[in-house]
C-alpha cells in the first residue's frame, strides 16, 4: 500500500509562506549592507542575507532585492554596486539599512570603492562591482554583479539564524575556557630519567598538552613519539604555573628499558638534572632523586613556587 502525496507539497500556490520563511531561517548566513549610487550620485543601500559567490573565473556574486523595495529601480539601473559584509559589531547599521529612513547614509561612515560603489568602514569584508546582469526571479530580483575589487578584514563576520542576529566569535570569548593542562611524563629507568631537549639550550621531561582526547591518549601519543616502552605510573605532581596559565600534571611512567627515539636517560640525581631548564621542573626532579634514594615518595600539589608534598601514608586509612 503507497501513501497518497500531500497535495500541499505537490501545489506551491498553497505553501504558508510564514512557514516557508522559517524553513529558509534554518539555513545561518551572514549580514551584508548592498550599496550603490543612484542617478544623482547619492548614495543608497539595503540589509539582505541573501547573497552568494557565484564563481571565481569570472568573479562573480549575485544578491538579490525584493521587487517591492523602494530602491528596487535605482540598483536595476544602477553601473555597479558593493556589498558589505558586517561584523559583529555592526548590527545597529543592519537595522538602520533595514527600515526605511530619510538618509541611511547619515551616522554611517563610508567612502567611495575603488570601482566606485559606497563601502561602509569596519566591516569584516567587501567586495566591489559592476553590473553583469539583472535576473528577475519572482518577488526578488537578481543583481549578478562582476567583482572589481574586494577586501577581507580580521573582524569577525555578523550572523542571522532562525530571524536573530549571532555573533559566535563575541560569544566564544564569554565562555568559561578550560585550563591548559600540560603533561610531564617522568620516565624512569635502573635509576635514570628520561631527558629531552626544551629548545632553550636546555633540557627537559617529554611534556605534551593534553587535548579533548584526556590524559591517557596524551600520554600514549607522547610515548609513541619517543619509541620508549612505559606505562603511567603514580600521580608525582600537580601545580599550577602563573606565569604561563597553564597546568601540570607529572606522572611517573616505569620504563621497561633505557631505550628511546628521543633524548638519553641520564642519571637520577642533583648534578644529572642540573641542566633542566625550568626551576620547578628542576626542583622536582631533584626531590624524585632523593625520594628514589629513601624509598618515601610523595605527590606535590601546589603552583610553580610554593606548595606542599603529601605523602603517600598521609592519604592512607
Amino acid at each position: 500500500m503507497t501513501n497518497s502525496p500531500d497535495p500541499r507539497l505537490s501545489d506551491p500556490n498553497v505553501l504558508d509562506p510564514r512557514a516557508l520563511r522559517d524553513a529558509f531561517g534554518c539555513f545561518m548566513t551572514g549580514v551584508t549592507v548592498v550599496t550603490a549610487l543612484d542617478d544623482q550620485g547619492k548614495p543608497l543601500g539595503f540589509t539582505a542575507n541573501s547573497f552568494s559567490s557565484v564563481s571565481l573565473d569570472p568573479p562573480l556574486l549575485l544578491v538579490s532585492i525584493a521587487n517591492r523595495s523602494a530602491n528596487l529601480e535605482q540598483f536595476r539601473n544602477a553601473k555597479g554596486f558593493a556589498v558589505n559584509i558586517l561584523s559583529e559589531g555592526q548590527r545597529d547599521i543592519s537595522a538602520t539599512f533595514a527600515k526605511p529612513s530619510e538618509d541611511r547614509f547619515a551616522s554611517v561612515y563610508w567612502r567611495h570603492g575603488p570601482v566606485g560603489s559606497p563601502l561602509i568602514a569596519e566591516v569584516s569584508g567587501w567586495f566591489d562591482c559592476t553590473m553583469e546582469q539583472v535576473i528577475p526571479a519572482g518577488d526578488h530580483t537578481i543583481l549578478l554583479g562582476r567583482i572589481g575589487a574586494f577586501e577581507a578584514n580580521a573582524h569577525p563576520g555578523l550572523g542571522y539564524y532562525r530571524g536573530a542576529y549571532v555573533t559566535p566569535a563575541a560569544t566564544a570569548a564569554q565562555l568559561p575556557a578550560g585550563p591548559d593542562v600540560v603533561l610531564s611524563a617522568i620516565i624512569q629507568s635502573a635509576g635514570q630519567v628520561l631527558l629531552v631537549d626544551d629548545g632553550r639550550g636546555g633540557l627537559s621531561v617529554p611534556m605534551t598538552r593534553v587535548g579533548r582526547e584526556g590524559v591517557q591518549a596524551a600520554l600514549s601519543a607522547l610515548l609513541e613519539t619517543l619509541s620508549v616502552e612505559a606505562e603511567a605510573g603514580s600521580v608525582y605532581a600537580v601545580y599550577e604555573d602563573a606565569r604561563l596559565g597553564t597546568q601540570h600534571l607529572a606522572l611517573r611512567c616505569p620504563a621497561r628499558n633505557n631505550q628511546c627515539a628521543k633524548g638519553a636517560f641520564v642519571e637520577l640525581s642533583p648534578e644529572g638534572v642540573a641542566d633542566v631548564t625550568d626551576p620547578a621542573l628542576r626542583s622536582m626532579l631533584q626531590r624524585l632523586a632523593e625520594e628514589s634514594r629513601m624509598g618515601n615518595y610523595g605527590t606535590y600539589f601546589g603552583t610553580h613556587e610554593q606548595g606542599r608534598v603529601q605523602r603517600i601514608a598521609e592519604g592512607q586509612n
